[in-house]
């Protein structure tokens, strides 16, 4: 495309342009300027001696951190999670997205989807206390079993229980929440679609299983692959709040570890090698489940 060209054709859409500044501008300064910092994982970084008067140490952090004893830990922990929400909570917002596109009654629909949408609008904190006062040790649930069993079970300091009591966190805030995308790709369905279906007998199951889910498909696959991208990630807040010493070996994940590292213990260039190892991982995930997609036949984010 000859420079002429592009002039013409930035001359021609120069308002539209205008309006992708400031996007690409907060990239620049919030995404890309600070990934020169990354040089950090390869120093023994002080603050007193600076960036560039910092001693380098080459893949030394990388080295410490795969040998590390927690290494297993909290990759397991973090992958846990991790499933839970790619197995548990994201089929649970489209199965609600679903749900709510079956109701019939319009005020009924906006009620329940104020209903659900509502939590997502609750700090951590303020759930982790709801969590304190259904599951601790004098909690509701608690409470109970002792009335009716005369035992009660610790949920707040067990490594069972910590994963399940995470997830129903996640589900109960964010599930009416994660519905909003696929409400809308349910708005864009042809009704002639389950018109045709419903000429050829089928029912409001089948309708959802030959008419709606495939509907959704191309939809489903990229917010999945979305999700991978984040897949090592977990919510820092959530676990920071539900975390204590007795369900360490549940809670411990990289996100975690980079806070008692990196601020607690002041090792900025060993929390920043986590980073990147999360990072490199994420993305080898994203790329191979993008491929995976394609070679299936479905669109990828790529």
């Amino acid at each position: 495309m000859t420079g002429s060209l592009l002039f013409r054709r930035f001359s021609q859409h120069w308002p539209i342009y205008l309006l992708a500044v400031p996007g690409v501008v907060y990239f620049l300064v919030f995404h890309y300027a600070p990934m020169w910092g990354l040089i950090l994982s390869f120093q023994n970084y002080s603050p007193f001696k600076g960036f560039w008067d910092s001693d380098w140490v080459g893949f030394d952090n990388y080295a410490k951190f795969f040998s590390n004893d927690n290494f297993f830990l909290l990759l397991k922990n973090t992958l846990l999670l991790s499933f839970y929400n790619m197995f548990v909570f994201f089929p649970l917002t489209i199965i609600l997205a679903i749900m709510l596109s079956e109701l019939r009654l319009k005020l009924f629909v906006r009620f329940t989807q104020t209903v659900v949408y509502m939590p997502h609008f609750l700090s951590w904190v303020v759930i982790y206390g709801m969590t304190i006062s259904f599951f601790g040790a004098t909690g509701v649930f608690n409470h109970a079993l002792e009335g009716w069993f005369g035992d009660t079970i610790y949920f707040m300091t067990s490594n069972d229980w910590f994963r399940p009591l995470v997830t129903f966190q996640a589900v109960w805030k964010d599930a009416g929440w994660g519905t909003i995308i696929f409400l809308a790709a349910l708005a864009g369905i042809n009704p002639e679609l389950y018109e045709a279906a419903k000429v050829d007998g089928a029912s409001r199951f089948q309708n959802i299983w030959h008419v709606t889910l495939p509907a959704l498909k191309s939809t489903i696959v990229i917010l999945l692959l979305l999700r991978l991208g984040n897949s090592l990630d977990a919510n820092f807040q959530q676990v920071f709040l539900m975390y204590n010493n007795l369900n360490h070996d549940a809670s411990s994940v990289f996100d975690l570890y980079v806070y008692q590292v990196g601020i607690q213990k002041l090792n900025y260039s060993f929390a920043i090698t986590v980073g990147v190892f999360k990072s490199l991982a994420s993305l080898i995930l994203v790329l191979f489940a993008n491929y995976a997609a394609k070679w299936l036949g479905e669109e990828g984010i790529f």
